[in-house]
């Protein structure tokens, strides 16, 4: 453990040299605890949990050099060099209740900021910031939901799972319906895919991580309060959620007058095989009501697309989302999104079309199981009514150059490499092209690049 330990804490300083000595020796106590809570812990592996814990640490160091601008507005990227550093810590609980049913509480720690204040590209090159003014550490309650299961097969259909994050250990049934209830993302559920979706330890870039136009309610952190249902079964299942959306566009408060203001989300996933590989196909439907403005009489009137002052702004949108295995050691995805583009973004980002793709291997043929190399494609698009808004001087809450006369794709490269440094430690270094930030051809191309520690037992 000692070896461990000085390992980790060469990994830190070299990682993040900008870090305090007070938050590397904080880093280095958790990552002890974990081991050791780790080791105790399998002690109790096929057992049926009455009580779950679980942690996660990431650190995101990420800069940008200097870029050409023509012009720059209140929402652009800045044009001169610059390198910020996030961090978050999340503590994930669980309790079993009575049959099939479980609580779950996490609590966040979240510090630090985007580059740019996380503003100035739609497609945003670190999936672990927000859009909040004090980069300061502030705690909060991520996630607090009740989960009831009911099983819908016989005995030959019981399987066992392993502890994870939110998941209790112990058997359960392939077909089954899930009822959830309370706070989380709706990320956590909708839009998954096992290449692609977590800035944690795989793609850092927000439309890699979800489908990009999807609009998903949530409030600036992420989370909103939600009910949901979930039908499992072997080949197939179907997910259905309401939830609220922010009083603001991309605010911190949710607004608890369900009757003018929510959001419905429904996607169909299937399961199936190509030879001996496997594949999953998912469908993502979704609409909005909220204060959203129309863009066009926004950019005729006042411009504010932020504080919407009437209820009935709608927004709908579909996504597709498409993984394959090509063999024991490789996998690629696909994504494609799409919202009506009338009214204006007001939880996620400023993305009206997107559409990605990518391939994910393992370190197998390396002789590095445990490490992963991404390499995805992604492009991003706004509707006609959109650009007229930002052309004539508009700004949303991400985007906004202060004109916008020729619009263009906003097209993304991303490339990254995860080593499993050692046991519960990954080490990843990634690097992103931007061209058309904000969809502006007059400014870039971007230059990113990226290291991220993460820890988690």
């Amino acid at each position: 453990m000692q070896k461990a330990a000085d390992e980790l804490r060469k990994i830190m300083t070299l990682t993040f040299p900008d870090m305090s000595f007070s938050h590397r020796k904080w880093v280095l106590v958790t990552y002890l605890m974990i081991t050791a809570s780790a080791s105790i812990a399998q002690e109790f592996r096929r057992k049926e949990e009455k009580w779950s814990f679980h942690f996660q640490l990431t650190g995101i160091m990420q800069a940008h050099p200097s870029f050409d601008a023509a012009y720059s507005g209140d929402n652009s990227l800045h044009d001169s060099a610059e390198h910020e550093l996030s961090l978050t810590t999340t503590i994930y609980l669980g309790r079993r209740l009575w049959k099939g049913a479980a609580i779950y509480y996490n609590p966040e720690v979240a510090g630090g900021s985007g580059i740019s204040g996380a503003k100035g590209i739609a497609g945003f090159t670190n999936g672990e910031t927000f859009r909040i003014g004090d980069p300061a550490p502030a705690f909060y309650t991520a996630r607090l939901f009740l989960e009831q299961e009911f099983s819908l097969g016989n005995q030959q259909d019981t399987l066992y799972v392993d502890a994870d994050a939110n998941q209790l250990s112990g058997y359960t049934t392939r077909s089954k319906l899930v009822i959830r209830g309370g706070k989380f993302a709706l990320s956590d559920y909708f839009d998954d895919n096992s290449l692609c979706h977590n800035p944690r330890t795989s793609f850092f870039n927000w439309s890699l991580m979800s489908n990009g136009a999807w609009d998903y309610p949530a409030n600036t952190r992420g989370y909103t309060w939600s009910l949901m249902a979930e039908l499992i079964l072997p080949r197939w299942s179907l997910r259905a959620a309401t939830a609220l959306v922010p009083v603001y566009a991309n605010g911190p408060d949710l607004d608890w007058h369900y009757t003018k203001a929510h959001s419905e989300t429904i996607e169909g996933e299937y399961h199936y095989t190509i030879g001996r590989r496997q594949g999953t196909l998912r469908a993502l439907a979704y609409r909005n009501v909220s204060k959203a403005p129309d863009y066009d009489v926004a950019a005729a009137t006042d411009k504010d697309v932020i504080y919407g002052k009437d209820y009935g702004g709608v927004k709908y949108g579909f996504g597709l989302n498409a993984e394959q295995e090509i063999s024991d050691n490789l996998g690629i995805f696909v994504r494609s999104s799409w919202n009506d583009g009338q009214t204006a973004t007001w939880a996620f980002t400023e993305i009206d079309r997107s559409l990605s793709a990518g391939i994910l291997a393992t370190g197998a043929s390396w002789k590095r199981p445990g490490d992963r190399l991404g390499i995805a494609f992604v492009t991003n698009g706004i509707s006609t009514p959109h650009a007229r808004f930002l052309n004539s001087g508009g700004y949303g809450f991400i985007i906004g150059d202060g004109k916008l006369p020729d619009q263009r794709g906003e097209s993304i490269a991303e490339c990254f490499y995860n080593a499993a440094v050692f046991e519960h430690c990954w080490l990843t270094a990634d690097y992103q092209l931007v061209q058309h930030p904000a969809y502006n051809p007059d400014r870039g191309p971007v230059h990113v690049f990226a290291a991220r520690v993460h820890i988690e037992f």
